[in-house]
């Protein structure tokens, strides 16, 4: 029993110590430090800005890009959250497409590090992924903001989701 109180103390010490990083250290390194993969942001971040206090932190993408995992990742420029030991929340900027559909990504979650799983928040519900997925930083592929339509071949440049006005005075008076 008495082993058991002195284990239970030593976790609660654990959790509530903040993790500290060195002023050098990278976006890869502080993940790293959390207990998540590294490859949850994708090569290109020019800068970051972490507040070991709160856990607020910001991270700047040279440009909108997309990633491909099991799914495909989108990557605003700018992607701000709260990171704590194995989770960020808050977050903004990183959506994740599922069949033809682009949710936005509230939240990652590691279970358990060992697990090899982890979770991504869309709100409605969690995605699991396997970390092995995310061990290292992808190449991410650049987006426009805007899809632009070729209308000769019929091709759509980028993969989000579009909505466009549909000109619907084409085909009345055909009968």
């Amino acid at each position: 029993m008495h082993s058991l109180l002195h284990l239970l103390l030593i976790a609660t010490v654990t959790i509530s110590i903040p993790v500290v990083f060195a002023e050098n250290d990278s976006i890869y390194d502080v993940l790293r430090a959390h207990a998540l993969p590294m490859g949850l942001l994708p090569k290109g971040v020019e800068e970051f800005d972490v507040d070991v206090k709160t856990g607020q932190f910001s991270v700047w993408l040279n440009r909108s890009c997309k990633a491909k995992y099991e799914s495909e990742i989108h990557y605003e420029a700018n992607i701000t959250g709260t990171i704590g030991y194995g989770s960020i929340g808050g977050l903004s900027g990183i959506s994740a497409q599922d069949l033809f559909l682009w949710f936005p990504v509230k939240g990652i979650r590691v279970d358990i590090p060992s697990s090899g799983v982890i979770y991504f928040d869309v709100g409605v519900v969690r995605k699991r992924y396997s970390m092995s997925l995310f061990e290292t930083p992808k190449d991410c592929v650049a987006v426009e903001k805007e899809a632009e339509l070729f209308r000769g071949d019929n091709k759509i440049q980028s993969s989000m989701l579009q909505f466009y006005e549909v000109d619907q005075s084409v085909g009345r008076g055909i009968v």
